[in-house]
């Protein structure tokens, strides 16, 4: 081994493919529409996201955002990524969800938007990162289990 590094203030010295391929910028993925896709995950739900330039408008399997999340904590979380993103005029988001509640859809979207951001516009990715948005978030239902009401709860107690 010729290229063994003694120290680890010898590893600037060797400099090579490592370093190469961790400075090459990642290049965006728009399709020939112009538009980016990004997948999201939450609970149960699953939401395709696709975004392109344009004013900011949402829509969700067809609603605007106001008609489909009638709660604004809802319409808020699915915008977090594209205003930490500084970019919440500049992209119209179009997406389709299915699966559990209303709030997972919106943590799904939330997920799948970060994610087509990051395709549309690698250098974003710094700064969604820290926030978590391009984390899937593993926290599901928990399973019931026998003897009991539900995964945790009991039975109600009778003395007699």
């Amino acid at each position: 081994m010729p290229d063994a590094v003694e120290s680890l203030g010898n590893l600037s010295k060797l400099g090579g493919a490592a370093t190469a391929s961790a400075a090459a910028p990642a290049t965006p993925k728009i399709d020939k529409l112009g538009r980016s896709y990004g997948t999201g995950r939450r609970k149960e739900a699953t939401a395709r996201v696709w975004i392109k330039r344009g004013s900011g408008k949402i829509t969700i399997n067809g609603k605007d955002q106001t008609e489909y999340f009638a709660r604004p904590v809802l319409r808020m979380m699915i915008r977090q990524p594209l205003e930490l993103a500084k970019r919440e005029t500049e992209f119209d988001v179009v997406c389709t969800v299915a699966g559990s509640g209303l709030s997972g859809q919106a943590g799904a979207i939330r997920h799948g938007i970060a994610r087509a951001l990051v395709a549309f516009e690698p250098g974003v990715r710094p700064v969604l990162k820290p926030g978590k948005f391009l984390t899937r978030d593993p926290r599901a239902v928990e399973r019931k289990k026998y003897g009991k009401a539900k995964a945790r709860r009991s039975f109600q107690f009778s003395k007699r």
